[in-house]
């Protein structure tokens, strides 16, 4: 019996146009490197940003990562991110808000988790009129716990705070092979990716995640 959702944000419950591996697309760019978008969401998608950085720049150079280089890039894409959030309109994914109501509805848990630092994640959230104890109950951020994804540090915080011991009584659900990993080294009863965001159902299946789902919706008659 699930007692707890922990969903991703952006790309997963929170659409906001993937401003934000664009961006990181961009700075790299911006450091004299050709890569693709593509391959910067293989990579990056899920992952706390400078970690996502880091991993981009050790495919391209095929080797250890020049950490000056990374703390310049993530720097540039935090000053770039900054002025993209403040010209976006995120909105839900469809049917996320039905989806948390009927979460609500059946006394599950809901969790937002994020690879974003705490203020990205709570300005998002603030543009939606999204609130904790409303459409969510509580929101964990990559600042929150010493490893982001695809360790499991922020599904066992959410546990601890819900008094959940059993990990088979939490689903997790995000759109990145980091998701899956997340909720799998956690041990989850359901570790699913959904491919309404950064990577494609292909991707998602190199994860072995417990289910693929295409949209929000379907992860309902699971519960």
């Amino acid at each position: 019996m699930i007692r707890l959702v922990v969903f991703d944000m952006a790309g997963t419950t929170v659409n906001e146009q993937n401003i934000v591996y664009k961006t990181v697309h961009q700075a790299i760019l911006r450091a004299g490197f050709d890569v693709s978008l593509e391959t910067v969401l293989l990579y990056a998608a899920g992952k706390e940003k400078f970690q996502a950085i880091c991993d981009v720049l050790m495919y391209l150079q095929e080797g250890p990562v020049d950490m000056a280089l990374a703390l310049d890039i993530h720097h540039n894409f935090e000053a770039m991110l900054d002025t993209a959030y403040a010209e976006l309109d995120p909105v839900p994914m469809p049917g996320a808000t039905a989806v948390f109501e009927t979460l609500r509805e059946r006394g599950i848990k809901i969790v937002l988790n994020t690879g974003y630092k705490r203020p990205v994640a709570e300005g998002l959230l603030n543009k939606m009129g999204w609130a904790a104890g409303s459409e969510y109950d509580l929101l964990l951020t990559a600042d929150d716990v010493e490893k982001s994804r695809p360790h499991p540090d922020m599904i066992f915080h959410a546990m601890e705070h819900f008094g959940i011991d059993d990990a088979l009584e939490v689903a997790k659900i995000g759109d990145s092979i980091a998701d899956i990993e997340e909720g799998k080294n956690a041990g989850c009863g359901i570790a699913a990716g959904i491919t309404t965001g950064a990577q494609t159902t292909e991707q998602l299946q190199t994860a072995n995640p417990t289910h693929i789902f295409h949209a929000l919706v379907d992860l309902i008659p699971f519960l």
